[in-house]
């Protein structure tokens, strides 16, 4: 054991025990404390600093004081399980504090976290050899846990250590051969090194001490029954050379010089089994040729947190998508662990993975969400969302409520997870759980414009799902007295009250004179809103009195946006009086192009001096009867100018 003496063997005395650990004075304990605190206060305001976790964890490490270190390792794998380094670290620290069965306990916690880890596998299967090879149990725990290794890791592609370090230790030949079969089926980066292996293996030893004993007995009937015998024509053909005559060559039974059998039938079926064997490697080779290149493109296996490069990620969905439609599940879900270490903070590959697994079972993809959103990706909503959808489809909604509402909490202020939260109420039927959200959200929001994007949302459905027409009405008035100047409560009230059967009249004309009378909006707004308060007029107005109010109004606003449009370039060129005389003194009509007009229309603005019986307001079709076409002009909120 590492660290013991021979005095301490003898007595019983575990690493660590040497001599008493002395005592820490008040004032060195206060000063270990407070540095502690500062390496542990900078990991707990930002989780996401792996550096700050490097500079912990190297503290405890050189201060030597195993409950802090437990204390440190532990809420680092709760962020960063796939470092594979300091999991073999901590074991290393419970060793030399002489915790056997706590170093056990983290290699154990270690290869469940990352269970394709080649490395941290024979760092456990060495650290378990040195400590429990004499024990009563010893040998068949340590192949259990060879075997366990193989099952998590035995696919991957460059698990060739893991299998040449089993085949090392085992010392029946038996179960050596039958290692070699199972490898041998498996593309490995070094599968032509195991197939010389397994020739050498094979040639070293005699067929019967590497195959059990049906498999010898049925390989020897094999090649008995393929052995060629002479022609009867060629039975009293003289032997030449130095064969020597019938029956002088045998010796009786029991009295060969090896004891072992013949040799020529030996020959034959050691050669039998590497022909049987040479069938699986051609097979093997073939599928090694076909992923080698992805291979080669994979230059940063482990994981960091450091971002991957554009080729590497790109590899990995083509080696995934290949795998995906050429591989068996085994070697799919292999694949993907081994891009998950490397990927670990990518959360499109996590959902790539979850897709995946949707066809072979529920917990395998409930357990790739877990992993995802719990540890790797806590403060992604997209992969949250996702996993709460899926959890909804299996008619897990309380589950599915559990995930958006830890997602609003972790990450507050998403709209897309406060909505997905109420829409989750909705589909499950409980109102008054949805209007409560709605309200708290519309109540609690960080800024006016989020609060009146839930009121809209409110509205719709008090009105679309609850038929509570007076209710939405209410609350986007409400809102409008929080958020004067957002255009889209008022047209959400318009459109609310256009819904309305009957149309009330006097109702979207308040709406509209709200608008115009607000000082948050500019003129432009309020042209346009004129303009579609004149088309509702047309349409729906129950006067002609109140069509020609609306008019009047509409070409005053028409005439104050253009004085200001005519401001706007003296005051920000500030060179109005550099303008040349000749330009000045011509009307606006020729500059504008618009002929003889003698300034009794603006053809650039279409803004018509003329009285009511007579206007041409071309710009939105107004013909010179109440008959001709309105509304053609309004074509979603832009306004047209027809010169």
């Amino acid at each position: 054991m590492e660290g013991i003496t021979d005095d301490q063997e003898t007595k019983g005395e575990t690493v660590g025990a040497e001599e008493p650990m002395k005592e820490d004075t008040p004032t060195e304990t206060t000063e270990l404390n407070t540095e502690l605190e500062k390496y542990w206060k900078a990991v707990r305001d930002n989780p996401t600093d792996f550096t700050g976790w490097t500079y912990l964890l190297q503290y405890v490490e050189q201060e030597n004081k195993i409950e802090a270190a437990r204390e440190a390792y532990d809420a680092f794998f709760g962020h960063y399980p796939y470092c594979y380094g300091y999991w073999k670290k901590y074991a290393d620290m419970e060793k030399r504090h002489g915790n056997l069965e706590k170093a056990t306990e983290v290699f154990d916690k270690g290869v469940v976290a990352i269970p394709l880890s080649i490395e941290l596998w024979l760092h456990y299967i060495n650290f378990y050899i040195g400590e429990y090879t004499s024990t009563e149990q010893g040998e068949s725990d340590i192949r259990k846990l060879y075997e366990r290794a193989l099952s998590s890791a035995g696919h991957d592609f460059r698990s060739d250590k893991l299998w040449d370090s089993y085949i090392s230790w085992e010392k029946d030949l038996v179960r050596v051969t039958e290692l070699y079969h199972r490898l041998l089926a498996i593309p490995t980066q070094l599968y032509s090194h195991h197939f010389d292996n397994f020739k050498q293996h094979v040639y070293m030893h005699n067929p019967k001490e590497i195959l059990s004993l049906d498999d010898f007995l049925k390989m020897r009937q094999d090649v008995v029954a393929k052995s060629t015998t002479p022609d009867e024509e060629d039975e009293d053909a003289v032997p030449s050379g130095d064969v020597a005559p019938p029956g002088e060559e045998d010796v009786p039974p029991g009295m060969e010089t090896d004891g072992k059998g013949n040799e020529a039938e030996i020959n034959k079926i050691k050669e039998r089994i590497i022909q049987i064997q040479e069938e699986t490697f051609k097979k093997t080779e073939e599928e090694v040729s076909k992923r080698w290149n992805y291979e080669e493109a994979i230059k940063r296996p482990y994981f960091h947190v450091k971002p991957l490069e554009r080729s590497q990620l790109k590899n990995w969905r083509e080696y995934l998508d290949y795998e995906m439609q050429n591989g068996d599940y085994k070697r799919v879900v292999t694949l993907f662990e081994r891009c998950m270490i490397a990927s670990a903070l990518y959360e499109d590959f996590w959902m790539k993975y979850a897709k995946y697994m949707e066809d072979h079972g529920a917990e395998g993809v409930r357990s790739v969400y877990t992993r995802a959103c719990k540890i790797h990706l806590p403060k992604k909503p997209y992969i949250h969302l996702a996993w709460a959808a899926f959890e909804e489809r299996q008619g897990n909604h309380s589950g599915a409520w559990e995930i958006l509402a830890n997602l609003d909490k972790v990450v507050p202020g998403l709209v897309m997870v406060s909505m997905r939260r109420i829409s989750l109420e909705r589909r499950t039927g409980s109102k008054e759980d949805a209007e409560a959200l709605f309200r708290d959200y519309i109540e609690n929001a960080s800024q006016p414009e989020i609060g009146s994007y839930f009121s809209i949302k409110y509205a719709r459905y008090l009105f679309k799902i609850c038929g509570e027409r007076e209710q939405a009405r209410k609350v986007l008035t409400d809102a409008i007295e929080k958020d004067k100047g957002n255009l889209k409560l008022y047209l959400q009230l318009i459109d609310l009250e256009y819904q309305n059967y009957p149309v009330e009249e006097d109702k979207i004309i308040d709406v509209f004179s709200l608008i115009l009378e607000c000082e948050n909006f500019p003129l432009e707004t309020k042209v346009k809103m004129s303009q579609r308060k004149l088309e509702f007029l047309e349409d729906f107005g129950g006067t002609i009195g109140k069509l020609k109010e609306a008019y009047d109004e509409h070409q005053k606003l028409m005439k104050d946006l253009h004085v200001e449009r005519k401001k706007r370039p003296h005051e920000t060129s500030g060179h109005s009086h550099e303008e040349p005389s000749e330009k000045r003194s011509k009307p606006d009509s020729v500059q504008n192009g618009a002929g003889d007009m003698s300034g009794a229309h603006d053809s650039s603005h279409n803004y018509p001096y003329n009285h009511w019986g007579g206007y041409q307001n071309s710009g939105y079709n107004y013909g010179p009867q109440w008959g001709g076409h309105y509304g053609g002009g309004y074509h979603h909120g832009n306004y047209h100018h027809q010169s």
